[in-house]
Parts: C-alpha cells; structure tokens; sequence
C-alpha cells in the first residue's frame, strides 16, 4: 500500500525548490558558514587548552594528595577532565560565533547605509 520508500526517497532528494536565493542570501549563508566554522576552531583550541590545563593537575593530584588518591578513581578523573573541555568548547565556540554574528550585522548595516 502507498508509494515503496526507495521510490519515495528517490521523488523527494530528487526535487529542487521553486525559490532561487538572491546574491544577498547566498552572502549570508557563506558567512553564516565561515562563522560557524571559525567557531568550531576556537572552541577545539580552547578545549585542547583546557583538556591540558585541567588533566596536568588532576593527575598530580591524583598520585601525590591522599584524599584524591583514595576517592578519585579513574571515572572521576576523566569526567574532571572532560567536563572541563566540554565546557571550554561550547563557552568559547558559542562566544565566537556570536561576535562573529555581530560582525557580520555591523557590516550589513554600514553597506545598507552606504548605498
């Protein structure tokens, strides 16, 4: 019954739609692109950064303070060092992003004044 999902997937990918991007769209999807992957590289070097600056410690810790030996077992301290990553990625990809985004609105504006 209905249409076969091969037949289907193959109608729907198949199908362009009936709008065509102005040269104003396809600028904005560019630089929407260049912001996201400018993000995505600042928050990979912050995390490398932080994933250094937080397992250095955490190791030490680890084989020289007696509480941290005795309580902080390998889980912890990977779930110490990752949540220090995980946190520096998204905080530093989500302010380059949005800095980049403000960036690319000021120019938008000064261009729209200019003509």
């Amino acid at each position: 019954m209905g249409i076969p999902s091969e037949l289907r997937d193959m109608f729907v990918s198949n199908r362009k739609g009936f709008l065509i991007a102005s040269p104003a769209e396809d600028r904005k999807i560019l630089r929407t692109k260049q912001c996201t992957s400018e993000g995505v590289r600042a928050g990979f070097k912050a995390a490398s950064v932080a994933c250094v600056a937080s397992a250095v410690p955490t190791l030490a810790a680890v084989r020289m303070i007696p509480w941290a030996k005795a309580n902080l077992n390998y889980t912890a301290q990977a779930l110490i060092i990752s949540a220090a990553s995980i946190a520096a990625y998204f905080i530093t990809a989500d302010k380059t992003i949005l800095e980049c985004a403000r960036r690319n609105a000021q120019l938008e504006d000064a261009l729209r004044h200019n003509q």
